[in-house]
């Protein structure tokens, strides 16, 4: 008798009540079954040195920009950018690439921190929210937060904040917070426009970077609105709020004879 061939031989896989086929046979029969595996990974706890680390670099760069100002500040009192730049603007352009206006707006916010602080610490009622959290002990983190507050007299930047603060919820409030309670302190404060066309005024910078060059510059009003003037001054025209006007109070006829002067500077700069 001629013995089977090889090709018609049967695998055998010995079978076991408490024992399962192995994987490669359950793979041919469910191809589509995948084995997942999850890990439980667990997070410690910081520790008290980690939470003092962690709070002193939150400090540093909520600070960034009040430091920044500071030091600039610093740098253009002292002139200490003489030996390599020929002017301050040239310096932070050259080193730190920043604009002229960049680095007015870091100074100015420094300035109003201090106004911040300083009226923090001089009140005698310091306000807390529902939450029971002292406004005073929330400053802010960026200039953009600080800067709408250069429009209000730096007695008036305290109580602004502090208003913002609270609206925020007791917590650091946005530009846009800022930026509200300024407009209604300022509608709420505005005293009538008592300037006239032809009236010579001394333009003050107070901080604003947006008077840049032009503090102590004196003009002739154009344009009478609300809560500003337009001023003709020798190089043009510029669009000033009343808290950065001061009238000299000079004569009709001495207005007239500043308008002849300012005129014919116009036309020797064409």
């Amino acid at each position: 008798m001629t013995k089977p061939s090889s090709k018609h031989k049967k695998a055998t896989v010995p079978a076991s009540n408490n024992s399962r086929p192995p994987d490669s046979l359950v793979q041919e029969e469910n191809p589509s079954v995948a084995t997942i595996s999850v890990t439980a990974v667990e997070i410690p706890e910081l520790t008290e040195q980690e939470i003092r680390d962690r709070l002193l670099l939150e400090r540093k760069v909520e600070r960034a920009f009040f430091e920044a100002g500071k030091a600039l500040t610093e740098l253009r009192d002292r002139r200490l950018y003489r030996s390599t730049h020929r002017t301050f603007e040239e310096y932070c352009r050259d080193r730190f690439s920043y604009t002229y206006r960049h680095v007015n707006y870091l100074i100015a916010g420094c300035l109003i921190v201090d106004n911040i602080k300083m009226g923090t610490n001089s009140s005698q009622n310091e306000s807390q929210d529902e939450m029971g959290t002292n406004s005073s002990q929330i400053l802010p983190t960026s200039e953009v937060q600080v800067r709408p507050l250069a429009k209000l007299e730096p007695q008036q930047q305290p109580e602004a904040w502090q208003q913002a603060v609270q609206q925020a919820g007791g917590k650091v409030p946005s530009g846009r917070i800022v930026k509200d309670v300024v407009q209604q302190i300022m509608e709420r404060t505005q005293v009538p426009n008592t300037y006239q066309i032809g009236e010579v005024c001394q333009i003050l910078a107070k901080d604003n970077p947006e008077l840049r060059g032009k503090g102590g510059c004196w003009g002739i009003v154009v344009r009478v609105n609300d809560f500003s003037c337009t001023v003709k001054t020798w190089d043009g025209e510029y669009t000033v709020g009343l808290q950065h006007l001061k009238s000299y109070n000079y004569l009709p006829a001495e207005c007239e004879q500043m308008r002849e002067i300012c005129d014919g500077v116009t036309a020797h700069r064409r």
